[in-house]
């Protein structure tokens, strides 16, 4: 069979079964809520109530959130080698999604949880602990879930139509991630307490001046409520998930011929898969490239374009926010065009370069003559990221495949924790650098907008070269990656005739 034949039998519209209904592709894209506020909001929020609000020395903040990434790359294998052996009439995975998805939801406030008149002993404590034991409770969650992303087609352009519309549902808790800093600045937190937040609470939902940016009186407070509010959100988006979703690979090939697999020998074989490791190094210079200055960027708004104004850079922020979403849901679709012309290498390549030349362009796009333009600065990136990320998720099950195809199994579980894992130990490395760089750069939460010249230079300069270093790492490693679409035609056709169609 050419290779022609091979992409025509593999990606035929023919294969009906191939498509993801609608509802599970909705489904699933709700795991993007648990996933962005479960894993990522702490990261958002950490610096601004701890390090600006309660006066923590930013090293100390960056090093929670670098343990913090650590501690996943230990519960992340746990958790998939667990899901990979569960057998239950409702499968391996959706069980995982209900129970961790609703705790995850319910202890979102947790982590917000303190006192304003602790010392920075006990904030440094109970940030590493409470943490810890959430994070637990997100990896029960998101290694069942990616795991459920990779089985849910064997069409190569229909997994990236999946991942295409889970990213683009994505874009609201990311838009709420943005809203964060302005959430917890609003007017009404100023002044407010828990003898008064009944009342504060009503304002909210009933007059418009409660949304007006205020002084950061408060930030906690508003940390608090804002948690308590996507935690519920949360809770209801995990039930809805195990009633949509079905789970194709679990009643034809895992519980009838898969047997149960040891947790060492299977993150052994894993990372011993060539395509995956080459993956593997792209998504770590990726992680530390964009997480190392992760948090310049806040800083940048704040105290470069507006001047030490908490509320007003908060305000920015959140139309930056916006306009990531709008970028970031024109990326989805014109990356997975581009995919399905050039293949997910080719259209990968040009998101890497495409990041390059975004990350550049801060340099421009943050100035105080001109705010507005910083909207370009986090669309651009934003533009980018969906297309990374929509691809990576897509690429990823073309590596399983390739995978079963050289073992005979299916280790969806141990392959996610193994990604995860890398990838956030990239992440980590990079959290634990942010703060301590922020911190070399001469940058004092004590001096308001009166920051020294040379924080602002530097914080500047990091925020536009050091992601350019790590994206070129990535972009080699992509042009190592060994996977085309015509060698998925030819890998899918084996798998088929090796066990049939699922």
């Amino acid at each position: 069979m050419t290779n022609t034949s091979q992409t025509d039998a593999a990606d035929s519209p023919s294969h009906l079964s191939d498509k993801v209904p609608v509802p599970q592709k909705i489904g699933y894209g709700l795991g993007s809520f648990l996933d962005m506020w479960g894993q990522w909001l702490y990261n958002s929020l950490a610096f601004q109530v701890f390090n600006i609000f309660l006066h923590i020395n930013p090293g100390l903040v960056s090093t929670v959130l670098m343990i913090n990434r650590l501690w996943d790359a230990v519960t992340d294998p746990v958790c998939g080698w667990l899901s990979d052996n569960t057998r239950t009439r409702f499968g391996r995975r959706r069980p995982y999604i209900l129970v961790a998805g609703v705790l995850a939801g319910v202890c979102l406030p947790l982590l917000f949880a303190v006192g304003r008149d602790w010392s920075s002993h006990h904030y440094f404590v109970y940030m590493i602990l409470s943490s810890a034991v959430y994070i637990c409770i997100t990896s029960a969650f998101m290694m069942p879930y990616t795991s459920l992303g990779m089985e849910m087609t064997p069409n190569y352009n229909e997994r990236t139509v999946l991942m295409g519309v889970r990213n683009a549902i994505q874009k609201a808790p990311e838009l709420a991630m943005f809203f964060a800093g302005q959430f917890t600045t609003l007017a009404i937190w100023d002044g407010a307490n828990f003898d008064n937040l009944s009342d504060r609470l009503y304002q909210l939902v009933t007059t418009s001046e409660a949304w007006q940016h205020g002084k950061g009186e408060n930030i906690l407070l508003g940390a608090q409520v804002y948690t308590i509010m996507l935690g519920s959100i949360m809770v209801i988006s995990a039930i809805s998930m195990f009633f949509l979703l079905r789970e194709r690979y679990y009643k034809k090939v895992v519980e009838r011929k898969q047997q149960k697999v040891k947790i060492l020998e299977t993150i052994y074989q894993a990372l011993s898969c060539k395509p995956f490791r080459y993956l593997l190094v792209m998504v770590l210079a990726y992680g530390i490239g964009t997480s190392m200055v992760g948090a310049l960027g806040y800083y940048n708004t704040v105290y470069y374009v507006c001047a030490g104004d908490l509320g007003l850079g908060a305000a920015w922020n959140f139309k930056m926010g916006i306009a990531g979403m709008v970028f970031g849901f024109a990326g989805i679709p014109f990356y997975t065009m581009i995919s399905k012309w050039l293949g997910k290498k080719g259209a990968m390549g040009l998101v890497l370069f495409m990041a390059i030349l975004a990350f550049i362009g801060d340099w421009f796009f943050y100035n105080p003559n001109y705010p507005w333009m910083q909207l370009l600065a986090t669309g651009c990136v934003a533009f980018t990221g969906a297309g990374f990320w929509t691809l990576y998720s897509s690429i990823l099950p073309d590596v399983i495949d390739y995978d079963e195809l050289e073992t005979g199994k299916r280790r969806e579980g141990a392959f996610s924790a193994c990604q995860s894992w890398i990838m956030k130990v990239g992440i980590a490395i990079g959290a634990g650098a942010s703060g301590w760089i922020l911190a070399a750069t001469g940058f004092d939460s004590d001096l308001g907008g009166d920051q020294p010249p040379e924080a602002i230079f530097w914080i500047r300069f990091l925020l536009s070269t050091v992601p350019v270093l790590f994206l070129s790492a990535a972009l080699f490693c992509l042009y190592k990656f060994p996977l085309s679409r015509e060698k998925m035609a030819s890998i899918r056709v084996d798998l088929e005739n090796m066990r049939g169609e699922v």
